[in-house]
Parts: C-alpha cells; sequence; structure tokens
C-alpha cells in the first residue's frame, strides 16, 4: 500500500500527459512557454479570479505574494505556528517578523479571534493557512484586516479544490498562494505554484517579480526572484485539471467514508460548515502516536505526521524567544496527530486494511 498512489492516476491520463511533454518536447520553449499563459488561463477559470501567476514552488508563491504586497524588514506578518515551515519561513526571509497565533483545536486552522488579537501598528500582513484541505475562516480575517488596510494572503498549498461558501480556495482573500508539489490535490511531477488574485496591480507585480523584477527584457524596475514555472510542469497541471473535479469528488468521498469508519476508534477530522474539503489529508488524532505509528508499519500501513513540532519550537526561529507552552493547542496536536493513506485512488479494500489495522492498533496491549 502506497500513502498516496500517483501510479494509478498516471496510467490513467498517460496518453494525454505524454502527448503534452511530447509537444513541450518538440518546440522546446521549456521556460515560460506557450503551456504557461494556457494553464494560467484554465487555473485562474477554476478558481473564479482574475488571474493565476504560475511559479516555481509553492513557497515561492507566498514570496512572492509578500513582495508584492510591499513586506519589508521589520513588519509584522501573523500566521500559524502549525504548519509547513515554507508559510513563516518566506516572512523571516524578507526581515520581517512572524507573529504566530494558536489554532482551532477542531479544524487545525488559525483563530479568527487571535488573529484580531494579534493585530498591531506594524501588522503588514496575514498568512492563513488552510490546512489539510479545508479553508480557514477567511472572511472573519479579511473583515479584520480590511479596516486596517492589512494584506490577507490565503496558503492554499493544501486546499486546492475546496471551497468556503461555494467560493473556491485562493479566491478567499486578496492573494490565494497553491502548491503543485507531487502529493498536492492538484500536483505536477516536480515542484510549483500559483498565485490567484483578481486585483490587476498585484497580479502586475507578481508577474515581474517572477522574473527578475523585469518589465521587459533586460528592463528591472524591482528587485524580483527567479520563481518561473518550467514548461514541462505547466503541461502537466493542464493534463492533470481535466480530471480534478472527479478527483476532488472521490476525495470527498473516501473522507467521509473514513470518518465514518474510524468513528468512536480515533479522534476523526471536523470539516466546518460552510466547507468542503479536499482532503489533502486525512489526519486523525491519538495518544501514544509513536506506538501507533509503529504498529501500522507491521502491519504494512504508511503513515506521516503533519506536523511533528510546531514552527515556534523550530531552532530556525529561536530568535523569536517563544517557549514551550506558547500555544498549547498546536503544541497538543503536534503531540497526537497522524495522518493515513489517502488519495482519489485509495481502494475501499485497502481502506478496509487502514481502518481495521488501526483498530488493533489503539487496542495493542503495547499502547498499556
Amino acid at each position: 500500500m502506497e500513502f498516496i498512489d500517483l501510479k494509478t492516476q498516471y496510467a490513467k491520463i498517460k496518453s494525454g500527459i505524454d502527448r503534452r511533454i511530447k509537444t513541450v518536447l518538440e518546440h522546446g520553449q521549456y521556460i515560460m512557454g506557450p503551456e504557461v499563459a494556457q494553464m494560467e488561463e484554465a487555473l485562474a477559470k477554476y478558481v473564479g479570479v482574475k488571474h493565476a501567476i504560475g511559479c516555481a514552488s509553492g513557497t515561492d508563491a507566498l514570496l512572492l505574494a509578500l513582495m508584492a504586497g510591499g513586506v519589508k524588514a521589520g513588519d509584522e506578518v501573523i500566521t500559524t505556528p502549525f504548519t509547513f515551515i515554507a508559510t513563516a519561513e518566506v516572512i523571516a526571509l524578507l526581515g520581517a517578523v512572524p507573529v504566530f497565533v494558536d489554532i482551532d483545536p477542531e479544524t487545525y486552522n488559525i483563530s479568527p479571534e487571535g488573529v484580531e488579537r494579534a493585530i498591531t501598528p506594524r501588522t503588514k500582513a496575514i498568512i492563513p493557512v488552510s490546512l489539510y484541505g479545508q479553508c480557514a475562516q477567511m472572511e472573519k480575517i479579511n473583515q479584520a484586516a480590511e479596516s486596517r488596510g492589512i494584506l490577507v494572503i490565503e496558503d492554499a498549498a493544501q486546499s486546492f479544490g475546496a471551497t468556503r461558501f461555494g467560493k473556491q480556495s485562493g479566491a478567499l482573500s486578496a492573494i490565494g498562494c497553491a502548491s503543485f508539489f507531487p502529493s498536492k490535490p492538484l500536483a505536477c511531477y516536480g515542484d510549483g505554484g500559483a498565485c490567484f488574485t483578481s486585483d490587476d496591480a498585484l497580479a502586475a507585480r507578481m508577474r515581474q517579480l517572477r522574473v527578475h523584477g523585469q518589465d521587459r527584457r533586460y528592463h528591472h524596475p524591482l528587485i524580483g526572484v527567479n520563481a518561473r514555472l518550467d514548461t514541462l510542469q505547466a503541461a502537466i497541471l493542464l493534463e492533470k485539471l481535466t480530471i480534478f473535479p472527479e478527483e476532488a469528488a472521490a476525495r470527498a468521498r473516501l473522507g467521509e467514508r473514513y470518518n465514518r469508519l474510524l468513528s468512536g476508534i480515533v479522534s476523526t477530522p471536523v470539516t466546518a460548515p460552510d466547507n468542503t474539503h479536499v482532503w489533502a489529508q486525512y489526519t486523525v488524532q491519538v495518544d501514544n502516536r509513536d506506538q501507533v505509528q509503529a504498529e501500522l508499519t507491521k502491519r504494512g500501513v504508511p503513515t506521516a505526521v503533519h506536523y511533528p513540532r510546531p514552527l515556534h519550537m523550530q531552532p530556525a526561529f529561536s530568535f523569536l524567544n517563544l517557549s514551550e507552552g506558547s500555544f498549547p493547542v498546536s503544541e497538543r496536536a503536534a503531540k497526537r496527530v497522524i495522518s493515513l493513506p489517502m488519495g482519489p485512488y485509495l481502494t475501499e479494500k485497502d481502506m478496509d486494511t487502514v481502518v481495521a489495522a488501526l483498530r488493533e492498533a489503539v487496542k495493542s496491549p503495547v499502547m498499556a
């Protein structure tokens, strides 16, 4: 059993993937070739925004968004400590200060009330993370930010394809940022990402920043970065997007089936009202996680932990002087969460195997 089954997906769309790759190899425009613009148009239409700006990774998407928003050294950017390091890493790279806010214990997403309390005159931006595949309460965060002129950037690395109040993740704030890392709901065969916005000025600035700040060849009004998306990856994303709606529907069905089967066995995920969930990860909470994980491994069930150490406890952020106990909900989740095999091609037979193994693992004598 694989944690994420990418081979079955490739077998399903092999002819289309191979054809699109062959086309790129034949025209030879490997950087910013025509497929990039085609992919951006298709993604913008799917998300429901005016602009999609393809870039080299989800991390680059966040960096471009912050740079386009004018975040600079000394500014404060509010985000969550319970996420992958990229979210806060890009803040620190610009010399800005990550300001962490604890999470909701049910959805694992940042607390809007905590965000409101954390805003200061130095707050330049807020990055809520739509973790595990469902959106944060973006409307509440937007409301807190709007009157103060604060930029809101949704980190939608795991939630592409999810909705809140019927609106797509990525279209819920001034800028949305997606990752197309191979394990993500919509994924390429390497690193890739995109920024989404309906703001013409922000879009133009991000397009400029991703190509070394140039507005035309060898003319650079801005200090930018090299964040271009390879044409081959854009071609792959174009083909994968053709089956993405049915894959998102399959993820939703399988996530709900997991919830039914695991009810009463472990602490199962909660989908917030007015959200749909794309289940980038199916993550439960257990006692004695290390032992449970070891038991599952013995039974042939792969698992992962997203994430074992909150960011304020990472050595890289020791300069913030935040001790253990600063964000108790995040810290408790980090000790208890475990992600199970998930993806649109997970069979019910394999799911039943996972559920049976987990049932036995949490009852195992080693737990005593």
